[in-house]
């Protein structure tokens, strides 16, 4: 029996979404559990699975396009099972939908062109198509740029508003220009330098949606949870030693990060502090979470995205590392799985590869807190009365006083000092 697909609800605030990508054509076999379509929300690009089985006998949307929650967007047949247009209207009717405006053939008969514009979309929709940067271009487009290392801005964009599209990409390759890397390598000036006196012009950019929720996330939670910051530096002598031992034991790709251990010790430190791994839940009660689950912050394109590591109290410090290095590989891919990126019970935001300090963070809502880290470095110490070189990382925690007091976060700050400076106590 025929089955209507829905765009589906991924999120409780999502209104609607962008059909990125197809992965099931018309006439593929579909199983529960395969991955149909690929899907952009306001928070990520997600594989959506199929829940029925059968054959993908049509599509009901196009790619690019972008449709509310519950629009129909294509139907599932079982073998052998034909649809006249009739019947294709009646079931597309049900969600009031319309179907795509094409012939029906036998299903598989209308294979997709390989040289079909991905870039077809209406172009009063501009505020699904441009991401954060100031560059309108495909999802398929920015995958390809950030996998030949490629500014997009250098890209002249051909599809509707100017837009960069899959054969805008393959055309600057094929013209022979490089990477970033390569070209810096080429030239012995900085990249984009300016001539005295040339200055660029203004460039007015849409928000991508991305930065749209990030901006409405983090007004809602600065102007409405009344933060309050702690500062603490911590020894990482001793993490630092116990991390170079560890990764001397394991292949190079499973080598563990610094991050990988503090994610350790918070989910530790929360488990003896539960108001920090709390919500609040309306105006009058504290929902103090059971599991302890880490949001961690991962720069994607145009924005930021957390992905969430699972019962993080529970985890060894090497399976931690797995699950973050896949989860963030997949973000920036844009491949990541809804479940992937719900769910934090409290964040951490690590910006010290890029040899940041101390910075202070913005809690992620509905969460109570979130952990700023910055740097480990190697600084002048006073030990026993002796001036040395130590190694120092400082961490910040910003914490919703409406959930808790400072006393009690610097106790939790005290707690987690107990494990990353005297990192033993994460491998037991």
């Amino acid at each position: 029996m025929a089955e209507l697909v829905t765009m589906p609800k991924l999120g409780f605030d999502m209104a609607e979404g962008t059909l990125v990508r197809w992965v099931k054509a018309e006439g593929d076999p579909v199983a529960k559990g395969d991955v149909m379509a690929e899907i952009e929300t306001d928070k990520a690009t997600v594989e959506v699975e199929s829940h029925t089985e059968g054959i993908m006998f049509r599509h009901l949307a196009e790619e690019e396009t972008a449709l509310p929650v519950n629009a129909p967007i294509a139907i599932i047949t079982a073998k052998g099972e034909e649809l006249s247009e009739d019947e294709i209207a009646a079931l597309a009717g049900e969600t009031g939908g319309k179907p795509a405006k094409k012939p029906v053939g036998k299903a598989g008969k209308e294979a997709k062109s390989e040289t079909k514009d991905v870039a077809k979309v209406d172009e009063t929709s501009s505020d699904e198509v441009s991401p954060a940067g100031g560059v309108r271009s495909t999802p398929l487009a920015r995958r390809m740029a950030e996998d030949h290392d490629l500014r997009l801005n250098d890209i002249d964009g051909t599809g509707p508003l100017g837009r960069v599209v899959k054969k805008d990409v393959e055309a600057y390759l094929a013209a022979g220009q490089g990477s970033i890397s390569e070209r810096s390598k080429q030239v012995g000036q900085p990249l984009h330098s300016f001539s005295p006196g040339e200055v660029p012009e203004d460039q007015i950019v849409d928000m991508s949606r991305l930065r749209q929720a990030i901006s409405r996330r983090m007004q809602d939670s600065n102007q409405n949870f009344p933060h309050f910051f702690l500062t603490r530096t911590y020894d990482t002598g001793a993490l630092m030693k116990l991390r170079k031992e560890v990764n001397a034991l394991l292949p190079e790709e499973e080598k563990t990060s610094v991050n990988d251990f503090i994610i350790k010790a918070v989910a530790l430190a929360l488990r003896q502090y539960p108001n920090l791994n709390a919500s609040l839940e309306g105006e009058e009660q504290i929902r103090r979470h059971g599991h302890v689950n880490i949001g961690v912050a991962v720069a994607v394109e145009g924005g930021l995205l957390t992905v969430v590591v699972k019962d993080a109290d529970q985890k060894p410090v090497r399976l931690i590392a797995r699950e973050v290095r896949e989860m963030a590989g997949r973000a920036r891919e844009g491949k990541v799985r809804l479940e992937e990126i719900e769910g934090s019970t409290f964040s951490i935001s690590n910006l010290g590869m890029y040899g940041i300090e101390q910075f202070s963070a913005i809690i992620n809502p509905p969460e109570a807190g979130i952990l700023a880290v910055g740097a480990v470095q190697d600084v002048p110490v006073v030990e026993e009365g002796d001036l040395t070189v130590g190694s120092r990382m400082k961490a910040s925690l910003s914490a919703d006083h409406r959930v808790t007091d400072g006393a009690e976060a610097a106790e939790f700050m005290q707690a987690l000092a107990a494990y990353l400076e005297e990192p033993m106590r994460l491998m037991l």
